[in-house]
């Protein structure tokens, strides 16, 4: 790419430095939310939404918590202006939510505006004019004195509208569009003016929105601008720096981020960042970056799967499965280092008492927006380990593996995915494991036993498969399982094997309350072989395991011996 000389630098750098705010390490507490989805986020559809749609997302919104919601242009067209109406006319607006509405500095625009909210009983009027050198120059060809008459005589013309209708509680915001394109000591100027025609107080403070309406800087530099204008604003007390970032340049969270730590109070931002051009800021990722640092966002967003549902059926637009917080895939961990680590951290929290959310490789806690763990974070592909396997197995279907079995498993789960090229979900992880592990009767199959036990031990009277023979044995051990294995070996002379090792559990997870045993065992070669037990009967499940892992090694010697010839 050669054409780079002809870019330069499109921002103006504040005529003084300030940097107190960077001391700060983090946000302590949430901005002023206000909703742009229903005028910026509208605009940027393809298709834009119906009324019905807009109503339905509004409607939505509220319920996500927002207090101040823009609603619209309804001086841009007949659909704006009637979704505006009906919101009104049907009493849609709850007493503590403030609608917004925008307005260019042109008496006609602001004298339909402020028609279209005739009722309504809390209002911010958003009245803005370009301000940049670039619009100055190309666009509106004036100068800036003529650019502060413009913004004056829409200042003026709020007070002589607002005075017409005293049943509204109105809040007057005021907005050099191209903020960031503009020069500091020129943004300052105009926005001074319109604080000095309306006169903030406690009661009725002022709103300075201070937009990225383009994205031109590194997001410091848009930070070194926020902290320049607000420490220079008439009447700043009475007044609320607002920051509305686009996202040109991919650093939109973190301008609206760092625009905060250096004095504003409030952000005007859209769900999923959704706008024009590369969108406006991320609401939903700026509240989670605020709520993994201790801080309540104030938004109401724990049902994250609900809330990317309702907003891709409503705009068309997709949820890329990468996007933070939110996507199918954030919390998704297929290698098996970062698999080991969750599942290691996970047990670290049921077995100590945790007061802070510090699992390995998870900023938040999966369960705060709705998701789960075993089928959201451990998912299982070729490049997986056995601690995600294992993680599965016993978190979704109960079976704690010894950590010899847990290896060996994770590579047969592995495999199976590497063979088919394709991810496991934990149904199909089950499956595989209960068909090559689980109560295998292939060979060895056991029809019947009944033991008695005494003193001495126990005595087994078993009925067996082997082969194509039926067996009935009888046989002494010190236990159920060494009286199996007893008449197992002294029935068949290819049966030989000693025991490797052996664990048993309750299945917790299992509601019909089985349990589990595992048996590895050695043939006289030294390979070995794991079996899995499941019944009611724990004395049941280990003699299931030792047949099982018999069968599994009858089944290695008859591939071998097919591979040998």
């Amino acid at each position: 790419m050669k054409n780079h000389t002809k870019y330069k630098p499109l921002y103006f750098t504040p005529p003084e430095d300030s940097f107190d705010w960077m001391k700060q390490d983090r946000l302590k507490k949430a901005p002023i939310w206000c909703s742009v989805d229903l005028r910026d986020g509208n605009q940027a559809l393809i298709t834009p939404m119906s009324l019905a749609e807009k109503i339905n997302f509004y409607h939505f919104l509220l319920e996500l918590g927002f207090k101040e919601i823009e609603v619209g242009f309804p001086a841009a067209s007949d659909t704006e202006f009637e979704f505006l109406r009906t919101l009104i006319e049907q009493d849609m607006i709850p007493d503590d939510v403030t609608i917004q509405v925008v307005t260019q500095s042109r008496p006609h625009i602001i004298e339909k505006t402020f028609e279209s909210v005739r009722g309504a009983k809390n209002v911010i009027m958003h009245l803005y004019n370009s301000t940049s050198y670039a619009q100055r120059q190309q666009v509106f060809r004036k100068s800036k004195e003529e650019i502060i008459e413009i913004a004056k005589e829409g200042a003026n013309l709020f007070l002589e509208h607002a005075d017409k209708m005293p049943e509204t509680n109105f809040v007057f915001q005021y907005s050099p569009e191209s903020f960031t394109g503009t020069e500091p000591e020129f943004a300052l100027e105009i926005c001074n003016a319109v604080i000095d025609i309306w006169k903030p107080t406690p009661k009725r403070p002022v709103i300075i929105n201070l937009p990225a309406t383009v994205e031109t800087s590194m997001p410091h530099v848009y930070a070194q601008q926020i902290a320049y204008v607000s420490r220079h604003l008439h009447d700043r007390e009475n007044v609320i720096v607002s920051v509305h970032p686009h996202n040109d340049r991919g650093t939109g969270v973190a301008a609206a981020e760092l625009a905060l730590l250096a004095g504003g109070d409030r952000v005007e931002g859209t769900l999923f960042g959704n706008g024009e051009r590369t969108g406006n800021v991320d609401i939903i990722t700026l509240a989670f970056n605020l709520y993994t640092h201790g801080v309540n966002p104030e938004l109401n967003l724990s049902n994250m799967p609900k809330i990317v549902q309702f907003y891709e059926e409503h705009t068309g637009m997709a949820i890329s499965q990468r996007h933070p917080y939110c996507g199918s895939l954030v919390f998704a961990a297929f290698s098996g280092s970062h698999q080991d680590a969750i599942a290691k951290g996970m047990q670290f929290r049921k077995d100590t008492d945790q007061e802070h959310w510090t699992v390995p490789y998870l900023p938040l806690d999966p369960s705060d927006v709705s998701r789960m763990y075993d089928s959201d974070v451990i998912r299982i592909n070729s490049q997986s380990g056995k601690g995600g396997i294992s993680y599965i197995l016993e978190n979704r279907f109960g079976y704690n593996l010894p950590a010899d079995l847990r290896r060996e498993v994770g590579y047969f789960i592995k495999n199976i995915s590497d063979e088919e090229h394709k991810e496991l979900n934990p149904q199909e992880i089950l499956e595989a494991f209960q068909k090559e592990y689980i109560n295998i009767c292939d060979f060895i199959h056991l029809e019947d036993v009944t033991w008695m036990r005494d003193d001495n031990g126990t005595t087994a009277d078993l009925s067996i498969v082997i082969g194509d023979e039926t067996y009935f044995i009888t046989s002494h051990g010190n236990g159920p399982l060494d009286a199996v294995s007893r008449a197992l070996q002294m029935t068949h002379p290819n049966i030989k094997f000693t025991f490797e090792d052996f664990a048993e559990h309750a299945m917790e997870l299992n509601s019909d309350s089985k349990a589990a045993a595992y048996i590895k065992i050695a043939d006289p070669y030294g390979n070995t072989f794991w079996g899995v037990g499941e019944h009611h009967d724990i004395a049941l499940s280990s003699v299931r395991a030792l047949i099982t892992a018999l069968n599994r090694a009858q089944k290695a010697k008859m591939n071998n011996k097919k591979e040998a010839t």
